[in-house]
């Protein structure tokens, strides 16, 4: 058998269109490959960019402010969440989804959608990334290479012959298309090997990688061969199989994700912004204890610090932005579940689609999921409660305000560097 793959090995690469599909997968590899290297390390200098001015800009508001509330009213912070080693094969959610924001002690349903913007109608089928090249593109690649194997023997009266004198008889073009695929997936290995060395991807991840596209090979293998040994012309079994990978890599991704989101409702991030501005923008209009005793039942500890002597005053600034979002927290709760159970239907719906379960998994081995930017959404908010939870003692009087305290400020770290 490993002889009769190596000759077959040999004979394939004698053949023109064998080659040309050599050189195009390589082509689309290596720029694939370097688009998403590029944006990861464009990713990672504006993250790099912004945290150093954000500690120069810290130094120069805090300098010289005159009260604790000032110094959290004009002071930014940048919360942020770093690619993995691996990401730069799958952008995932990266490309869609917030994962950076500059935070203030205001109410952060207020910052916290600010820069959401609407998926793309295009990012219903991917970019172009590795990800998307294995997952959508590669099957094309495979049925290119296959999808004639038999049926121009049989053209050109060679099939019964070539039966004949192999001791596989009809196997025989089984492992002709298994040396064609091996060419093809060592087309996209190297460059893959080589891209992975340089990002520093440990050598189990990518050999994970690699076994989770050449699957994908062999599943569009077995999916080829199962066509093509009915006894089809050529162009039939090309018609055939160009229409399975368009119902398997757009329809159902495509129709499973429009009825996932029907079904799955969740609600949108400017409403969730829009409620908790009106519940701010009414505090004004309000009695002051319109705000401070709801606002006491969550911190009874500050109940003896809470008189408001003046028509303006910091503490019960803060109170209401803190009860803006305790109104919107509930909005912002289904939201986040709804991306949840959206995220597992569209797992159901990838049982359907080899293509879209390549896509997924590829995404969750590069820590750009949906899962993902759930964890840092909840890691920015987790730090935003701790700039409360610093910032409060000082403005409703237990703690001064002094510049020693200060240097105790909360300083954001990514929860993926602490996990790990």
């Amino acid at each position: 058998m490993l002889s009769d793959l190596g000759r077959e090995l040999r004979f394939a690469w004698r053949e023109p269109v064998v080659r040309w599909t050599t050189l195009i997968a390589f082509g689309f590899t290596v720029f694939a490959l370097t688009a998403g290297l590029l944006e990861v390390r464009n990713q990672e200098r504006e993250i790099a960019g912004l945290a150093a001015a954000t500690v120069e800009d810290q130094k120069l508001v805090l300098d010289g402010q005159p009260d604790p509330g000032s110094a959290a009213y004009y002071t930014f912070h940048l919360t942020y969440d770093p690619p993995s080693a691996l990401a730069f094969a799958a952008l995932g959610s990266r490309d869609e989804l917030s994962w950076k924001h500059r935070l203030r002690m205001l109410a952060v349903e207020g910052q916290i959608y600010e820069t959401d913007t609407d998926n793309s109608e295009l990012s219903l089928i991917g970019q172009l990334d590795f990800a998307y090249l294995v997952s959508i593109l590669l099957p094309l690649l495979v049925i290119g290479l296959l999808f004639d194997l038999e049926a121009r023997e049989r053209r050109e009266s060679r099939y019964e012959l070539v039966c004949a004198t192999s001791a596989h008889g009809r196997g025989i073009f089984l492992v002709r298309a298994l040396a064609r695929c091996l060419i093809l997936a060592a087309a996209i290995a190297l460059p893959f090997l080589g891209f992975a060395l340089y990002g520093g991807v440990s050598i189990g991840d990518s050999l994970l990688v690699l076994a989770l596209a050449s699957g994908h090979i062999l599943f569009w293998l077995l999916v080829c061969r199962l066509v093509t040994v009915r006894n089809l012309e050529g162009a039939t079994a090309a018609l055939i199989l160009l229409s399975l990978w368009f119902l398997l890599s757009v329809v159902v991704p495509v129709v499973g994700k429009t009825g996932v989101e029907r079904m799955v409702a969740v609600p949108d991030g400017g409403h969730i912004l829009l409620t908790q501005r009106e519940k701010v923008n009414d505090a004004w209009d309000l009695p002051k204890s319109a705000t401070m005793d709801p606002f006491l039942k969550t911190y009874p500890e500050l109940t003896d610090y809470a008189e408001i002597k003046r028509q303006f005053e910091w503490k019960w600034y803060y109170a209401f932005q803190e009860m803006g979002d305790q109104t919107a927290a509930p909005l912002s709760t289904d939201l986040y579940e709804g991306m949840r159970a959206r995220d597992g239907a569209m797992g159901w719906v990838a049982l359907l689609s080899p293509p879209l379960m390549t896509h997924r998994v590829l995404t969750q081995m590069a820590q750009t999921d949906v899962d993902r930017h759930l964890r840092y959404v909840q890691c920015a908010r987790d730090f935003h409660a701790r700039l409360r939870h610093f910032f409060y003692p000082m403005l409703f009087g237990p703690k001064p305000f002094s510049k020693e305290n200060m240097s105790e400020l909360p300083q954001f770290e990514p929860c993926i560097d602490r996990e790990s």
